[in-house]
C-alpha cells in the first residue's frame, strides 16, 4: 500500500536511480514471510534486537520460524532501566555491540523506535545488514538512516544505516498499547510545523529544500488526517493507514539523507525535554506524545507571537534582508496553520497527550525549552527566528542578555 511510485521519482530526480530502498512489507500476516526472506538473501546466523516485551510480542515467533529452517539464531535482550526503559545511551549501545556474536550476518530489530535507533546504529558501524519488524506504529524512523541516541547526555541524530527491508505486519501492531499509535499519529502531525519550518529554514536560512518530498510527507500528514477515526479504533485498515505514513515519511528522510521535513522546532522541544529528564534520571516519555503536544505549542507562539510581527519588526537584524524579502509567504503559511486547539483536538481523539500537564511536564521547563531548544540543531526554524528577533528587542532596549 505504501505509494512507491512516488518515493520512486523523488530518487530518480536526486539523481539516485540506483539506491536500493527497503523492500516493504505491510499488512496481515507479513510476519510468516520473514524467514523465506531471509532464505532468499542466504543469512545463516540472526542477531535478533529486543526487549523483554517485543521478544513476546513478535521476536519468539520469528526466531522459532528461523530455526526450523536450520538458521542460527541468537536473541540480545536490551538491558532496561531502573524505570523499565530501554534507552539509547552509550552503554546500550556497547552492550549491543558486546553481546554482538562474530559470525552474525545480519541484525533483526523487533520494536519500536529506540530499538531500532539502536540496532542501525550498531549495524552501521559493524558494517552489518539489519531488517526491520515493527511492533508498533510509533515513529516515522523505521525506514531513515537517521538514529537519534544520546551521547554524554546530548542528543544527537546521527546518519547511520536504513533496514534491508521493513515487515510491518498489522496484526502484530493492533496488539500494540494504543499510546504507541497515539505516538506515531502525534509523530505525523507534527509534519504541521516541521514542513513549515523546512520552508523558513530555506527562504531565510538558504538550507536544502526539495518541493517533492514537501508534498510526500504533507500527502502522508493529510493521509492520516482523513482516517484518524480509523486510526483511532486500531482497525486493520486504519493502522496500515497509519503505518504507510510513517514509513514514506521515513522514504523521504532515506532518500534526502537529512530529516529536515519531519522534524522542525517542535523536535527541538522535544529532544530539550528529553535530555531534562534523562539528566534528572526520570522515565522517559514517547517520542511521538512529546513532538505531537510540542506541535500545539509552537503553533502557537508562532500564530500569537511570529504572525504578529511586522516587517519593520526585522529593520537591524542579521537577517533583516531574507525577512524582508519572505516575510509576506512566511505569514500566508502561518495563518494556513490549523489552530493549536484543533490539533490537541485530533491527538485527544486518538487517545494521546495533548497537554503539557498530561505529558506531566512541568511549565518552567517548557519556557526554558521555547528559548532553548533552537541551539540543539543548526536549523533556521521559526523558533530560531522567534528567540533571534526576541534577543535584537532587547539589546535595542539596552537589556543584558
Amino acid at each position: 500500500m505504501v505509494n512507491l511510485e512516488k518515493i520512486n521519482n523523488l530518487a530518480q530526480n536526486l539523481y539516485l536511480e540506483h539506491i536500493e530502498l527497503p523492500s516493504i512489507f505491510l499488512g496481515e500476516g507479513v510476519i510468516n514471510e520473514i524467514t523465506n526472506y531471509v532464505k532468499l538473501k542466504e543469512f545463516k546466523h540472526i542477531t535478533f534486537v529486543v526487549d523483554n516485551n517485543t521478544y513476546k510480542a513478535a521476536g519468539e515467533r520469528i526466531k522459532s520460524n528461523v530455526i526450523n529452517e536450520g538458521i542460527k539464531a541468537h536473541v540480545v535482550v536490551l538491558t532496561d532501566n531502573e524505570h523499565q526503559q530501554v534507552i539509547a545511551d552509550e552503554q546500550t549501545l556497547v552492550e549491543l555491540f558486546t553481546k554482538t556474536p562474530k559470525n552474525t550476518d545480519v541484525y533483526i530489530a523487533v520494536g519500536a523506535g529506540t530499538i531500532h535507533d539502536i540496532t542501525r546504529f550498531c549495524a552501521y558501524y559493524m558494517k552489518l545488514p539489519f531488517i526491520s519488524v515493527p511492533t508498533a506504529s510509533s515513529v516515522d524512523g523505521f525506514t531513515s538512516k537517521g538514529a537519534p541516541v544520546i551521547l554524554k547526555g546530548v542528543k544527537k541524530t546521527l546518519q547511520t544505516s536504513s533496514p534491508l527491508a521493513v515487515f510491518a505486519d498489522t496484526h502484530i501492531l493492533a496488539r500494540s498499547p494504543k499510546e504507541l499509535t497515539a505516538a506515531g499519529f502525534g509523530d505525523i502531525i507534527a509534519k504541521y510545523t516541521s514542513l513549515l519550518d523546512w520552508k523558513i529554514s530555506a527562504w531565510i536560512g538558504n538550507e536544502p529544500y526539495n518541493q517533492q518530498a514537501a508534498e510526500i510527507t504533507k500527502d502522508a500528514l493529510l493521509l492520516c488526517v482523513d482516517h484518524r477515526e480509523e486510526i483511532e479504533s486500531c482497525s486493520s485498515y486504519g493502522l496500515e493507514i497509519l503505518m504507510r505514513a510513517l514509513i514514506e515519511s521515513g522514504l523521504v528522510m532515506l532518500l534526502l539523507d537529512y530529516s529536515r521535513p519531519a522534524s522542525g522546532a517542535e523536535h527541538h522541544l522535544s529532544h530539550y525535554w528529553e535530555m531534562s529528564l534523562l539528566k534528572d534520571d526520570k522515565k522517559q516519555l514517547l517520542h511521538g506524545a512529546k513532538v505531537g503536544v510540542a506541535s500545539t505549542i509552537i503553533i502557537d507562539e508562532y500564530k500569537n507571537k511570529l504572525a504578529t510581527k511586522s516587517v519593520d519588526s526585522f529593520i537591524g537584524t542579521t537577517l533583516e534582508k531574507q525577512l524582508t524579502q519572505h516575510w509576506g509567504e512566511i505569514k500566508t503559511l502561518l495563518d494556513d496553520l490549523p489552530s493549536a486547539a484543533e490539533v490537541a483536538k485530533m491527538l485527544s481523539f486518538v487517545h494521546g497527550p495533548s497537554t503539557v500537564e498530561e505529558l506531566g511536564l512541568e511549565k518552567q521547563l517548557v519556557l526554558e525549552s521555547l528559548q532553548q531548544a533552537h541551539t540543539l540543531r543548526e536549523r533556521c526554524t521559526g523558533l530560531f527566528l522567534l528567540n533571534t528577533l526576541s534577543n535584537h528587542d532587547n539589546r535595542m532596549l539596552g537589556y543584558e542578555l
